[in-house]
């Protein structure tokens, strides 16, 4: 065994319809999700026990959260192979705000899943690791596996798409956290929505692609924003950006993206942002 370590990307929901809550308690939604190549990063390496050590930026805010996703997931993953707890040092380091929209909880655990099985050597394929995924949470699928797909159902039904274009974006988050659980509860205090998968782009060229982003939405949107108004503040400012061409929120926030026309348009935009607003988290990155 030895040590090994990947990035657990941030999760962009290009767009999202949700519909009525069903009777199973959960929400059906269609959205098309792309991976950053930003995130956090997982080392896992042999040890006497399990452990989580947990550092970066936003490691505070995990403190005291002795069950974690990552746990949880490398628990069941021991369960599933008849080892029992694994003796693994992990390492989280916390690079993704928390409570953001990226799927950051679920990146992390499927990121650990796949290490813990390569550095345990497990007969484990990543439809496997799916499974158990799904078990721990429902964007625990789409995160293990970190490609552009669409899902449908609670997130859990995956379609890639390798057509998707490479898209240089910029991500946005004003410093405060954005309560899933809250956040649908005040959009289902609305109008019922429709989870409507749309057909795809006539083509896959960008340009193609960010137009008919543009016919979309995120249903989540508005009652994210009517919680934290930070968020509208974060949408606002970032549409102003020169060159930005498609601002949204993903997931259920507080997390907003910008398609940019390149990389270097979307970092400038990012430095710019940065003076304005030092305190927010601001990255520029390439979705796929």
């Amino acid at each position: 065994m030895s040590t090994a370590a990947r990035l657990a990307p941030a999760k962009i929901n290009l767009f999202l319809h949700v519909g009525p809550l069903a009777a199973d308690g959960y929400h059906p939604l269609a959205s098309l999700v792309a991976f950053a190549d930003v995130g956090d990063g997982v080392t896992v390496e042999p040890a006497d026990r399990l452990s989580l050590a947990v550092t970066g930026p936003f490691a505070r805010a995990l403190q005291g959260e002795g069950d974690n996703l990552v746990f949880r997931a490398v628990r069941a993953l021991g369960a599933a192979a008849g080892i029992g707890e694994p003796g693994l040092a992990i390492t989280l380091d916390k690079q993704l705000p928390v409570a953001a929209g990226v799927g950051g909880g679920s990146s992390d655990a499927g990121a650990a899943l796949k290490l813990v099985r390569d550095v345990l050597g497990l007969r484990f394929d990543d439809a496997a690791l799916a499974e158990i995924a799904a078990a721990i949470g429902a964007d625990g699928p789409m995160c293990l596996h970190a490609r552009a797909a669409w899902a449908r159902g609670r997130g859990d039904i995956l379609t890639f798409e390798p057509a998707l274009p490479p898209l240089p974006a910029l991500l946005v988050n004003p410093g405060v956290p954005s309560s899933t659980g809250a956040v649908y509860r005040a959009f289902d205090a609305g109008e019922p929505g429709l989870a409507d998968t749309p057909a795809p782009p006539l083509d896959w060229s960008t340009a193609a692609v960010e137009a008919w982003l543009q016919t979309q939405r995120n249903d989540l949107q508005a009652p994210a924003v009517a919680l934290a108004p930070a968020i509208g503040d974060a949408l606002a400012a970032t549409q102003a950006l020169p060159g930005a061409r498609l601002t949204r929120m993903s997931g259920s926030g507080a997390t907003v993206f910008a398609l940019f026309e390149t990389l270097r348009a979307a970092e400038a935009a990012g430095q710019a942002l940065s003076v304005l607003r030092p305190d927010w988290w601001i990255r520029p990155t390439t979705l796929r």
